[in-house]
C-alpha cells in the first residue's frame, strides 16, 4: 500500500502522466456509459438495421456544429409530424367522408439547398384510398402545385423522384427548384418562411390521414451520418469499449502469460528452459501480422477469435527472454535460499517471490502496450477483416475508405475515429513512459 501511495504521489509530477490518466479515465467513464445507455443488442440493431431504422437521417452529411465554423451554413435536417401535433392539422366531416387541411411551416433561412424530401403518409380505410393535393407557397408569394395522387395505409412520397414535378420546375432537381428564384443564373433562393399545403380527401366516415415531412439537411448530429444514413456517433461510442476492452485483455493477457513462462522456465531450467526458449525463438520468425490475416479469412473474424489468437502469438515473443534474464538474478537472491530452506515448494517460491519482484517492472510496459493492440484491431478491420458484427472505429475507416470518403471530400468520416485512435493511443504512451520514469529510477534524470 505504501508504495501504491508513493507512486501515486510520484505520477503526479509529471503533467504528461496526469493528463494522459485525465483522457484515460473519460474514455473509462464514456464507455460504461455507452454499455449502459446503449446496450449492445440494441448498438447492434440500430447500426445493422438499415435504410429502415435510419430513413428519417440525410445521407453521407458531417457533423452539425460545422456550422459554427462556417460563413455559409448549411441546412439541417428537419422532421414534422402531424400524428405528434407538429404540423397543423384541421379535420373536416361530411355523409361521405372527410376532408384533411395540413399546413407545413418550413422557416428557411440556411445558405444551401436542403438534400431532399420526402412525405410519408399513414391513413385508415375499407375500400378506397384517401386522395391528396399538395401545394407549395415561397417566402415571395409564388405558388407551385406539387401533385395530386391516391394513398395506401402507408405511403411514402420521394418528392425528388417525381419525374413530372422535375418537369414543372424546369428540368431543376427537386429539392432546389421548390427553393430558387426563377431564372436566376446562378440559382438563387428567398430565405423566410416556406409552406407546404396538403389537402386530402377519404371517403369513408371513419378513416383518418396523418402526414409526415422530411426535409434533409446537410448536416446531422455530433458525427454525421455515413453511406446508409447511420448516425456514426454510434460506432464512435462503441469504439470506446471495444478499443479498450481489446487493448487491455490482449495487453494483460500476453504481459502476465510470458511472464509466467518465463518465472516457470527459469526456476525449473533443464529440458523445460530449453523448450520454451526454442518455441520463442521459432515463434519470433514467424510473421505475426499476416497469421492473423489468415485466421479471419479462413477462419472468423470474431473479436473473440481474434483476441484469442493475438495472445497465443504473442506470449512467446521477445519480451520472454528479457523476464529470464531478471529471473535469472532474483533466483540467486539470498531470500530464495531460506525460502528453499525451510521448504517452499516450487508452485510457492514461483509466485510469492519470483514473480512479485518484477511486477513494478512490467507495469509500465503493460500500459505501454495497449495502445499497440487497439491500433492491431483497428487496422484489422481497416482490411476488412474487423468483427462484421460490431461497429468499430476501424469498421468505420473502411467503410469510408471502400466508399471514397476521401475523394467525395466527406473527411469526417475518416478523422473522427482516426483522431480517437490518436487520442488512446497519445493517453496511454504518456501514462507509460511516466511510470517507466518512476519505475526505473535511470530515466529520472532524462
Amino acid at each position: 500500500m505504501k508504495m501504491i501511495t508513493r507512486s501515486l504521489r510520484e505520477l503526479l509530477r509529471y503533467p504528461s502522466a496526469i493528463a494522459g490518466l485525465v483522457i484515460i479515465l473519460i474514455l473509462v467513464v464514456v464507455a460504461i456509459g455507452t454499455v449502459i445507455f446503449l446496450p449492445y443488442q440494441k448498438a447492434i440493431t440500430l447500426w445493422r438495421g438499415g435504410v429502415n431504422v435510419w430513413n428519417k437521417l440525410p445521407q453521407t452529411v458531417p457533423p452539425a456544429w460545422i456550422n459554427y465554423f462556417r460563413s455559409q451554413k448549411l441546412p439541417d435536417t428537419l422532421v414534422l409530424s402531424s400524428a405528434d401535433g407538429q404540423i397543423q392539422k384541421t379535420v373536416t366531416s361530411s355523409d361521405t367522408g372527410k376532408t384533411f387541411e395540413f399546413v407545413i411551416i418550413d422557416d428557411f433561412y440556411a445558405d444551401d439547398f436542403p438534400q431532399e424530401i420526402t412525405l410519408n403518409f399513414t391513413s385508415n380505410f375499407s375500400e378506397k384510398k384517401p386522395f391528396v393535393d399538395i401545394y407549395w407557397e415561397t417566402p415571395d408569394g409564388r405558388e407551385i402545385h406539387i401533385g395530386n395522387f391516391g394513398i395506401d395505409k402507408t405511403f411514402s412520397y420521394r418528392l425528388e423522384q417525381d419525374e413530372k414535378l422535375k418537369r414543372r420546375l424546369k428540368g431543376l432537381p427537386v429539392h432546389e427548384g421548390l427553393f430558387v428564384i426563377p431564372d436566376t443564373d446562378p440559382p438563387a433562393f428567398v430565405k423566410g418562411r416556406y409552406t407546404m399545403k396538403i389537402n386530402a380527401v377519404s371517403f369513408e366516415k371513419d378513416s383518418n390521414v396523418d402526414v409526415e415531412f422530411i426535409q434533409y439537411g446537410l448536416v446531422y448530429g455530433l458525427a454525421g451520418t455515413d453511406y446508409l444514413r447511420r448516425d456514426i456517433t454510434i460506432a464512435l461510442l462503441w469504439g470506446i469499449p471495444v478499443a479498450l476492452s481489446f487493448g487491455l485483455l490482449a495487453a494483460l493477457g500476453t504481459t502476465l502469460s510470458t511472464m509466467i513462462i518465463a518465472a516457470v522456465g527459469t526456476w525449473f531450467g533443464g529440458w523445460v528452459d530449453e523448450l520454451i526458449q526454442r518455441i520463442t525463438e521459432v515463434n519470433l520468425l514467424l510473421p505475426f501480422l499476416p497469421i492473423l490475416i489468415m485466421i479471419g479469412t479462413f477462419y472468423s473474424r470474431s473479436i473473440v477469435v481474434i483476441l484469442s489468437a493475438t495472445i497465443l502469438l504473442s506470449i512467446f515473443g521477445g519480451a520472454i527472454k528479457g523476464y529470464r534474464s531478471i529471473f535469472m538474478q532474483i533466483r540467486e537472491a539470498p531470500y530464495i535460499e531460506a525460502a528453499r530452506s525451510y521448504g517452499a515448494g516450487n508452485i510457492r517460491i514461483i509466485f510469492n517471490y519470483l514473480v512479485p519482484r518484477i511486477i513494478p517492472l512490467i507495469i509500465p510496459s503493460l500500459v505501454s502496450g495497449i495502445p499497440a493492440y487497439v491500433f492491431l484491431e483497428a487496422s484489422l478491420a481497416v482490411l476488412g477483416l474487423g468483427d462484421p458484427v460490431l461497429p468499430t472505429w476501424g469498421k468505420l475507416i473502411q467503410d469510408a475508405s471502400s466508399n471514397g470518403a476521401l475523394y467525395q471530400g466527406n473527411y469526417y468520416w475518416i478523422l473522427e475515429p482516426s483522431i480517437l485512435l490518436m487520442i488512446t493511443g497519445l493517453a496511454f504512451a504518456m501514462l507509460g513512459f511516466a511510470l517507466d520514469r518512476i519505475f526505473n529510477p535511470r530515466l529520472r534524470e532524462i
